[in-house]
């Protein structure tokens, strides 16, 4: 199978999605019996990289400029005009069996143009009412594009259950299957404690945007002087965070963006992995801070709180109380965290890039 595959972030720009297509294309690196053409967004010229002997990336030049994990509106627009110009021209070249789409907006209706057979995978932000960034563009314009880019899709895939019932409420006779994400527990190793420290680290990794939480998190962390909270990642306000956590001086140790062999080490050194998002659709974090042992403590959105099976708390999202009061758990009973940790790592081995590459062949092999 020849595959023509869309998607504006491939690390290092964007984040979750960008980090998912890198695994996937790994686990589809050693199948003999698909190539891939990824076309994607450069941080600086364009370039074509061989990633595998039957894959192959397309940088294309969007004049990025500043934050590598937030994509303006210009660059969106910029990268769909190049993408489609550039997949028209790759097409003559080639003969794809099907399209690729990560994320239905833009790339879906990208694929839809280019008249191929196309599958899409919902991702987040893509998905109405997911992302406050885009709310008026979900009312006047999304919502009615999204039903259209669907309906012509081959089949619709969302990363989590929460994520296809999102979906639904703007579209419910659409039919949408669920591929989740995975997580390398090779990479991600657990490091074993018998013991908690008196002072419990918090982790959390994710962009520095208003939809992350982490205002509440800092908040709820106000009077908890047994507990110091790792951020890692950059985002827009990184400088708000900083100063609020300074102003209700709380500990908080803004990290900065990192890449991911120091990530994991962060993760083994840490005890509790927390999510404060105000929406989400299957989180990469999450998971591989599961597959390092780690409880975690998720707001109750999108797929974060199918990850919670005893081995960690769900809490209200934009609530102060309901996360201290999750954190409060921990701190009286600390047995709890490497509890919680075990179950974490265990779950965690039954999720894979090596499953979600198969199911996204067998669904290649239905189109």
């Amino acid at each position: 199978m020849k595959i023509l595959l869309l998607n504006y972030e491939f690390p290092p720009i964007g984040g979750g999605a960008g980090n998912a297509t890198h695994y996937i294309l790994n686990e589809f690196s050693k199948n003999k019996n698909i190539e891939i053409d990824l076309v994607t967004s450069s941080v600086s010229d364009f370039k074509i990289k061989e990633f595998s002997q039957k894959i192959y990336i397309h940088y294309l030049d969007i004049g990025k400029n500043g934050n590598l994990h937030f994509q303006t509106n210009k660059e969106l627009l910029l990268y769909s005009w190049k993408a489609y110009k550039y997949s028209k021209q790759l097409i003559k070249k080639k003969e794809f069996d099907l399209i690729h789409a990560f994320f239905g907006i833009p790339c879906g209706y990208i694929a839809m143009k280019l008249k191929l057979p196309y599958i899409v995978s919902l991702r987040g932000s893509d998905v109405p009412s997911y992302n406050k960034r885009f709310k008026i563009f979900d009312k006047f314009i999304f919502k009615r594009l999204n039903k259209k880019i669907w309906n012509n899709a081959k089949l619709v895939i969302a990363n989590s259950q929460g994520l296809r019932e999102l979906a639904l409420q703007s579209s419910p006779a659409q039919d949408i299957s669920v591929i989740y994400n995975g997580v390398n527990v090779d990479e991600f190793k657990q490091v074993k404690k018998n013991k908690i420290n008196k002072k419990i680290t918090l982790i959390s990794t994710g962009r520095l945007i208003q939809r992350k939480g982490y205002e509440y998190l800092i908040r709820a962390l106000k009077d908890l002087d047994d507990i110091q909270l790792n951020l890692i990642g950059d985002g827009d306000i990184k400088s708000h965070l900083e100063g609020l956590s300074k102003k209700l001086n709380v500990d908080v140790n803004f990290v900065g963006k990192k890449n991911h062999n120091e990530i994991k080490k962060y993760l083994q050194q840490a005890d509790i992995f927390i999510l404060p998002s105000l929406n989400e659709g299957m989180s990469n974090s999450a998971l591989e801070a599961m597959a390092c042992g780690l409880p975690i403590v998720v707001t109750d959105v999108g797929g974060s709180k199918e990850l919670i099976n005893h081995n960690g708390f769900i809490v209200q999202k934009a609530s102060v109380d309901s996360i201290k009061c999750a954190l409060n758990k921990y701190l009286s009973n600390k047995k709890l965290i490497i509890d919680h940790g075990l179950k974490s790592r265990k779950i965690a081995e039954k999720m894979s890039w090596k499953k979600a590459a198969s199911d996204y062949e067998e669904a290649y092999q239905s189109v």
